[in-house]
């Protein structure tokens, strides 16, 4: 009579459950991130650019270019990756 776990090489059973984990963190990381849109009002941005709101409004005065339509200002991340890229030492 075999013993089920004799059947099973440690080695693959390790390979396996850390795939295994691996794959499961992959997921949950994913549900977990918080969802930034292209797009973001100019509070957002200064967190997504982790600066203040009023430094945030100074690289505007800077030449940081914001959309607006209709009273509503909205900026993109490319738009703020770009500027600091442009502007960094």
């Amino acid at each position: 009579m075999e013993q089920p776990l004799n059947n099973f090489n440690s080695t693959t059973l390790e390979v396996e459950l850390k795939n295994l984990i691996i794959t499961t963190l992959d997921q949950v990381i994913k549900e977990y991130q918080p969802k930034t849109s292209e797009w973001m009002s100019l509070k957002e941005g200064a967190k997504y650019a982790g600066v203040s709101y009023n430094s945030f409004i100074k690289f505007r005065v800077m030449g940081l270019k914001v959309s607006e339509i209709d009273g509503i200002k909205r900026v993109s991340k490319k738009v703020i990756d770009n500027f600091l890229n442009e502007h960094s030492c």
